[in-house]
């Protein structure tokens, strides 16, 4: 994708999360669309802030052998992009718990907590310094823990309160 489009990145999304359609067809047996697309939706503006930041490593090298990415299409506006991106994952994600009756468990860790995780890793990042983009990226993946056990506590606190 890196050849054709400056978009690998959302490519990426769109392909990797594909789980947030299917589980709850699996556990339910049927998708509710209202909770699943949201979910869908903001875990690909995730992969795009992740995935982004990750792409600043090699950035010089991308430009040489000539492919793309949203690293070399933002360029020195990445960190208000994403910060844009890492908005939408909130509020999608914060639209997806409303319409599953989520309570202050999930709003505190899945929407929250993952989004000032998110701000802190932006507002800290250096994306022309590899090793801060490597550290950024790899710290990311708490923001795929929190929403976890958000969704987690909602659902004991309903179950077993």
């Amino acid at each position: 994708m890196k050849r054709i489009t400056h978009w690998p990145q959302l490519v990426l999304g769109l392909a990797f999360n594909w789980g947030a359609l299917l589980g709850s067809s699996a556990v339910l047996g049927h998708t509710d669309w209202r909770v699943s697309l949201p979910l869908y939706f903001g875990h690909v503006a995730w992969t795009i802030v992740y995935d982004t930041i990750y792409a600043h490593q090699d950035k010089q090298f991308d430009v040489t052998v000539g492919v793309k990415s949203t690293a070399l299409l933002f360029g020195s506006k990445t960190v208000p992009v994403l910060s844009a991106f890492s908005l939408a994952f909130a509020s999608l994600v914060g639209m997806s718990g409303y319409a599953n009756g989520a309570g202050l468990a999930f709003y505190s860790l899945s929407v929250l907590a993952p989004l000032v995780h998110l701000s802190w890793l932006l507002w800290r990042l250096d994306i022309d310094s590899p090793q801060a983009c490597l550290r950024a990226f790899n710290l990311s993946a708490l923001t795929g823990l929190l929403v976890w056990l958000g969704c987690l506590a909602d659902y004991a606190i309903k179950t077993f309160l």
